[in-house]
């Protein structure tokens, strides 16, 4: 399961807002998982609007590695979580293809709701489906706390890791070690197993790393 902005993909697509005493604003994608959280308990009322396209798009610091997840696995189970609404899946099955990564339309998902918690409550009604074994990235640390810890009171293997441009070289790097070589019989293994050693740094908020 992958975010879109700032992870699959990078946009000049802005979000407006309006707050309770009339004053507005914009924020880019990369503004937005940073403040928007903060801006919503505020009071702000989020325009998504623009993101119903893919302004100027370009690749992300995880697309690489989703590309070929899709070429080992398929596209099957493989998602697109966005806080874009409904109206946006066109746009983003679109671009995707066009880069050469093609996600089944239906499996693009736009909340239309920026909170974590709409991604932990998706991830889990995906668990309700019969899902056991989750891998999740997002660019917005609160939306990945909200995974971690709605898929850590459940019974299911899971990894979840917050995309950063810096480490997404050495991932698409490592993830290419791993398929070189391999017999469909050990991709299985690895890729089923889903073994990936994890570090997680203990102190303060930077605890999600892979």
């Amino acid at each position: 399961v992958f975010d879109f902005d700032d992870t699959l993909a990078r946009s000049n697509s802005l979000v407006f807002y309006t707050m309770e005493d009339g004053t507005t604003g914009e924020l880019t994608a990369e503004q937005f998982a940073e403040k928007g959280a903060q801006l919503v308990e505020q009071g702000a009322v989020m325009d998504f609007s623009d993101f119903d396209i893919v302004r100027d798009g370009k690749r992300g610091p995880l697309f690489d590695l989703a590309k070929k997840i899709k070429d080992a696995r398929g596209n099957e189970d493989l998602f697109v979580l966005t806080a874009r609404s409904p109206l946006s899946q066109d746009a983003i099955y679109e671009f995707l293809k066009s880069e050469g990564l093609e996600f089944k339309k239906e499996n693009i998902i736009g909340l239309g709701n920026s909170t974590g918690e709409a991604k932990a409550d998706w991830i889990i009604s995906k668990a309700a489906e019969g899902y056991n074994d989750f891998y999740f990235a997002d660019d917005a640390l609160q939306n990945v706390r909200a995974v971690q810890d709605a898929l850590s009171v459940i019974d299911v293997k899971s990894k979840v890791q917050q995309a950063k441009m810096k480490f997404s070289a050495s991932l698409n790097q490592q993830f290419e070690q791993i398929l070189a070589g391999k017999s469909d019989r050990q991709l299985d293994e690895i890729l089923g197993s889903a073994k990936a050693k994890v570090i997680g740094a203990s102190k303060g908020r930077f605890k999600f790393w892979i």
